[in-house]
């Protein structure tokens, strides 16, 4: 399959990502109260994101620059993922489907598999385990020599990344629900985790990686993962401030 191939199937793939949610929009308005407008722009704005990293000239440079390569994992990896969770994605989806598959999708998300990967310590382990298996060994390297592979290894990034954002702020319904606390440790370890990664890297640069670059991208990382893991925190932070109030205070409509 050549990059041409890829490049129009990814495109096509966020095309009708968008296409799908407004359609999902569109019907369940007629059934149920309007969705919100903020979360069908949080969604488009989320694909936008993902797809500048795989497609355009950001991807593009991304082959021979590793400043451009960090931007691609920041959209990629936690910018898209945080967006489209946010954009309730699974609760749209439930109030497309009838009652009996929407029991069915209800059924696969409160399975043994569903429960263990929506573990917090699960999910951080496949997103920041899986960086550093990327920038501290051959792999990274590997990725640019092999079309299959670079496509694997972004594949990895993205759900890995989704997977997280989602095992740490509830916004769909969560059948294996963590407390607070468990989530907040993880969440803490996590972020350390990817903050050392960044100078880890700034230090001792990826294999095929000039020292400059390296260093670019390493504060890239750093500072930019920041900004991302701010609005997280922030979310995370409201949803825990605002479970602790009294139940009969939780009257703030249109929160996360």
């Amino acid at each position: 399959m050549t990059s041409d191939v890829i490049n129009l199937s990814l495109i096509g793939i966020g095309v009708m990502a968008i296409i799908l949610y407004l359609i999902g929009v569109r019907t369940t308005n007629q059934r149920y109260k309007k969705w919100p407008y903020f979360r069908t722009l949080l969604w488009i704005t989320g694909v936008i994101s993902a797809e500048s990293a795989l497609v355009g000239p950001i991807a593009a440079r991304a082959h021979h620059d590793f400043t451009a390569h960090m931007m691609g994992h920041l959209l990629l990896g936690m910018l898209a993922p945080l967006l489209l969770v946010l954009s309730a994605p699974v609760t749209l989806i439930l109030r497309s489907l009838s009652i009996s598959n929407g029991r069915r999708l209800t059924k696969v998300l409160r399975s043994r598999l569903g429960g263990f990967f929506s573990d917090p310590l699960v999910a951080s382990v496949l997103n920041i385990g899986g960086l550093w298996l990327l920038y501290t060994t051959e792999l990274y390297s590997a990725m640019h020599h092999h079309v299959s592979l670079h496509l694997l290894v972004h594949i990895h990034v993205f759900l890995a990344g989704y997977l997280f954002t989602v095992s740490m702020i509830y916004i769909d319904p969560i059948p294996h629900s963590r407390s607070y606390l468990y989530r907040g440790i993880v969440l803490v370890i996590a972020l350390a985790g990817h903050g050392i990664l960044s100078k880890y890297i700034y230090a001792i640069p990826p294999v095929g990686v000039p020292s400059l670059q390296a260093e670019q991208g390493g504060v890239l990382m750093y500072y930019g993962g920041d900004a991302i893991d701010l609005v997280l925190i922030i979310v995370f932070w409201l949803q825990w401030f605002k479970s602790s109030r009294p139940r009969e205070s939780r009257t703030l409509s249109g929160s996360f």
